[in-house]
Formats: structure tokens, sequence, C-alpha cells
């Protein structure tokens, strides 16, 4: 089904490999159209409850394929718009989890990439960097949005600025990532924690994914009512009957994402 992409589904985690390890899995035409494709296609999966971002060899993902453009030939903008930007609103829309595993070096729209997933963990020899001045070009991907929130504005331009690598180590000390983990545990960590995500309450986080978005553009008062609005959803769900009646009968809940 895909030529650029490894995609399996396990215990509601569905798994999106990025397949190029020969050129450390660079986002070329191809790879941006199957990827695309193969998020929408897991956001509409009812047997999917999370999903799981990560890159074939030892790269997760390098960004742009520089041959896949003629400087001052080729509207990079256009590529930004048709390629890119439905990509990082898809991850970030999507009312599932979704978890970068950073096996590799994750540099450009690959770091960026992996920012806009929900949760990420790190390979300890993971490596992200903002690559973009070194080509003479500005972050896109949404870098410019996700590096000030997650690491303050002074930090996010110091990075944005002079494109130096940022070791895992540090990046879990910026927050650029959630969790580090001993690179041959990294596929079992990953699964684990994926697993775990799967198994929630799916609506619940979905409808966070909502709150967070939107807290994130607006001021204290309508964040406020939004969040009561998104309760009065969340109240009517099976997930929170299941969770209130395990907690009363002292049990696990079983959530089923409905």
């Amino acid at each position: 089904m895909y030529e650029a992409l490894l995609v399996d589904t396990e215990e509601g985690v569905r798994r999106i490999t990025l397949n190029r390890p020969e050129v450390l899995n660079a986002i070329d035409g191809r790879l941006a159209q199957e990827l695309h494709d193969a998020l929408r296609d897991a956001e509409q999966a009812d047997d999917v409850r999370c999903v799981v971002l990560t890159g074939a060899g030892r790269a997760f993902c390098s960004g742009a394929d520089l041959r896949d453009h003629v400087p001052g030939e080729t509207s990079l903008g256009e590529v930004v718009r048709a390629r890119y930007n439905r990509i990082i609103l898809r991850l970030r829309t999507m009312e599932k989890p979704t978890l970068a595993a950073v096996n590799g070096v994750a540099a450009g729209a690959g770091a960026n990439l992996a920012l806009a997933a929900d949760l990420r963990i790190a390979s300890d020899r993971a490596s992200f960097i903002q690559v973009f001045t070194r080509v003479g070009l500005v972050p896109d991907s949404g870098g410019t949005w996700f590096l000030p929130r997650l690491v303050g504005m002074g930090k996010a331009l110091e990075l944005m600025f002079t494109a130096e690598p940022v070791d895992a180590v540090t990046a879990e000390r910026l927050g650029l990532v959630n969790r580090v983990v001993p690179h041959d545990e990294l596929p079992a960590r990953t699964l684990e924690w994926a697993r775990r995500l799967a198994q929630g309450p799916t609506r619940a986080f979905g409808l966070i994914k909502r709150g967070v978005n939107r807290a994130l553009a607006t001021d204290l008062r309508e964040a406020l009512e939004y969040e009561a609005f998104l309760q009065d959803i969340a109240g009517r769900t099976e997930d929170h009957r299941e969770g209130v009646a395990a907690f009363l009968e002292k049990r696990s809940p079983t959530y089923r994402g409905r």
C-alpha cells in the first residue's frame, strides 16, 4: 500500500515508520503524501487508539529532501503549504494521542514533525537540530510555533539562529522530549507507553487536545468557558460512565474509546 512507509497495528496502536533509511528518511513528495494519508487513515480507523511515529534505520527524519528542488526556481512556500502544513495540522488536531519515538537525528522539518506529536520518547542516541539557517532558510512545519512554547522564546531563537544540535539528554532537560531511554530499549518502551495510552479514555484525550490547542490562542475567561463546554461532552461518553463505575466498584476501568 505504501512505498515510503511501514505501517502496522497492534493492540490499538498504529505504528507509522518513515522508511527511506538510505537518505535518513528525508521527506520528498511521495513520503509527504503517504504520511498524510497514513495519518488520515489512523485518525479514521476505529481500531486505532494511539498513533506512534518513528523512523527506520539510524535517523528519525532528516527533514526536507533538498534534491527535490532547485534554489530560486522552486516556490518553497508552495512546497511547505502542500506537503508539510497539512501533516502538522493532522497531528495536532487528531483526537487520538500521538507519540513520536525519536530513534536518531531529527533535523529541520523532521525535528518539527516530532514536536508536532503530543508526546515524545527519544533514544539516548537521538538529537534535534533546527538546521534551516545552514541553508539560508527559516524554520517551517510549525517550528516557530512549537519551539517557543516548549523551551521559551530566548532558547527557541538561539536554537533557530545557531542551528546547533541538541542531544537527547539536553532535549529532555529543555522540555523538547518527555522521556529518554537506552537506544536498544526504545521500541519496547515506546510500545509499552503507547499501549497504556491506547487503553485509556480516547474521547477524553481528544477533548484535552482540543482544549489545549484552543487555550494556546485565547484568554483565561474563554479557556474556562471552553473547558466547561468540553466537560459537558466528556460527561456523556461511555468511558466516563465506565470510569465512575470502576471507581465505585474498586476495580480498574476498561475503556473502549467511546
